[in-house]
């Protein structure tokens, strides 16, 4: 049976957020420590200053994927963000497999990138407080526990109601900009051309130093722009989601694309390449030879800000997407319910706090190769089917922005995405499939007990439609 009925706000949710603080929950969500962290890095995993077309390269990869966050988001803007896609697009053939599988692999994934925002702020805090770090200035035990009480801190914050939250993330997003802004100026303001662009010999030709480290580099570019969506799995609290998802998805990647390129052009040219890939504190490193450590130190305390605020954004967009899995009856009834006051998921935000805070506790290479392998099975790919489908099967949805340049940055996104999983470590795709394996057995058991497809039959509701389209 079909439905032709259009739900774009779930109910008890607010829409407060206007398209100034969706651009600034992604670009607070996507900068974050992400560059502060990861430049030495990408540095050393490309053996030389040829890492910054690495930034290029990962921004037309996820530029291509905004594209279709931007479709998606804009034609069916609810809580959930790709929940929502895939439960319309695949339901005519597997039922609810897809988004089940989805929301399993996010209640793990987000908070992956969450808790790789908290190791970078200890690290940088280690600066300020070497306690917390060891001599290679990896997080050590004491390091480890200050990570868990932070990410407590979080949670508290993000207990409370959308319009209060929208105020404090605006907030956070000038001191980002303020703290890479100051970097940015440090840097060009002890800046050598001849520093920046020098480049390893042979770095080009083939099986050069680009070459061999493009893989290990995407990687870690792509981590740094992710966050991109944060407001589409906000879309039941956005104003005018037609107009200010895509806006907000597209105007924060090519923002953010501009201030990264712009700071790692000028850190390699005021340190040396080999002196930015040991370092564990590179932002502090650029200011203290540029400005002395005085001014190092205050950076420092931004960049702390910085990243706390990106856990800030990333946590508010995650909580939202098991509460609509939970609607659906799809997840546990917990995740459904709404705080009697705030208006605003509570186990959601909970739960991911609790993962956040245990996956801080592992090395940060390995955090950045499992959640690049899970979101590249379950979501990239995915949403790229999901597209596709839907133009097909619901060419009624009303669309208020469409794909430029369609199917290009279908096959540009799917590319890169591929390669992408190529090229993370082989443990990391083995336990990725692993995951879904283990998720499709957990469906398959709701699936049983709810009699539901497969032991049952296919309930299509296509809920974002104005008018009723054929299910057959």
């Amino acid at each position: 049976m079909a439905s032709g009925t259009y739900n774009g706000q779930a109910a008890g949710l607010e829409r407060r957020i206007g398209p100034w603080q969706a651009t600034a929950i992604n670009m607070t969500q996507m900068c974050g420590i992400g560059p502060f962290l990861t430049i030495p890095l990408m540095v050393a995993a490309m053996n030389g200053p040829q890492a910054m077309l690495g930034w290029v390269i990962g921004a037309i990869i996820v530029l291509a994927d905004g594209l279709i966050w931007a479709e998606l988001g804009a034609a069916m803007p609810g809580a959930g963000g790709t929940y929502i896609y895939l439960r319309e697009a695949f339901q005519y053939r597997t039922g609810r497999l897809m988004p089940f599988l989805f929301v399993w692999t996010a209640v793990l994934f987000i908070p992956l990138i969450m808790s790789t925002g908290v190791i970078g702020l200890v690290q940088y805090l280690g600066v300020l407080w070497p306690a917390v770090v060891d001599d290679t200035g990896a997080v050590n035990t004491l390091g480890h526990v200050v990570g868990v009480v932070i990410t407590g801190l979080v949670v508290v914050l993000l207990y409370r109601k959308i319009g209060d939250i929208t105020k404090v993330t605006t907030a956070f997003f000038g001191v980002m900009l303020v703290s890479i802004l100051a970097v940015i100026i440090a840097a060009y303001s002890h800046f050598s051309a001849a520093l920046a662009f020098d480049f390893t010999p042979g770095a080009f030709a083939g099986g050069g130093a680009f070459w061999t480290g493009l893989g290990a580099g995407l990687i870690i570019a792509v981590y740094d722009y992710l966050g991109y969506n944060t407001s589409a799995y906000l879309g039941g609290e956005v104003r005018e989601p037609g107009k200010t998802l895509p806006r907000s998805i597209i105007l924060s990647i090519v923002g953010i694309m501009c201030l990264y390129l712009l700071l790692q052009i000028g850190i390699l040219g005021a340190v040396p390449w080999q002196d930015v890939a040991k370092s564990s504190s590179v932002a502090t490193l650029a200011v203290n030879t540029s400005w002395g450590p005085v001014a190092g130190d205050i950076v420092t305390v931004l960049i702390v800000v910085t990243a706390f605020a990106s856990v800030f954004a990333g946590l508010l967009g995650g909580s939202r997407v098991p509460y609509e899995a939970a609607r659906d009856k799809l997840f546990l009834p917990v995740f459904a319910k709404l705080h009697p006051k705030g208006h605003f998921p509570t186990a959601g935000l909970l739960v991911m706090g609790v993962i956040t805070a245990v996956a801080s506790l592992f090395p940060l290479g390995v955090v950045i190769n499992a959640l690049t392998a899970v979101i590249v099975l379950v979501q990239s790919v995915a949403q790229i089917a999901a597209l596709v489908v839907l133009r097909r099967r619901q060419p009624g949805l009303v669309r208020p922005y469409k794909m430029w340049l369609f199917p290009v940055p279908l096959v540009v996104a799917l590319a890169g995405w591929v390669f992408l999983y190529y090229s993370v470590d082989t443990l990391s795709q083995i336990l990725s499939v692993a995951w879904v394996i283990v998720g499709v057995a957990a469906f398959l058991i709701w699936a049983r007990a709810e009699q539901v497809w497969p032991f049952g039959p296919k309930e299509i509701k296509e809920e974002y439609l104005t008018t009723s389209t054929s299910a057959a």
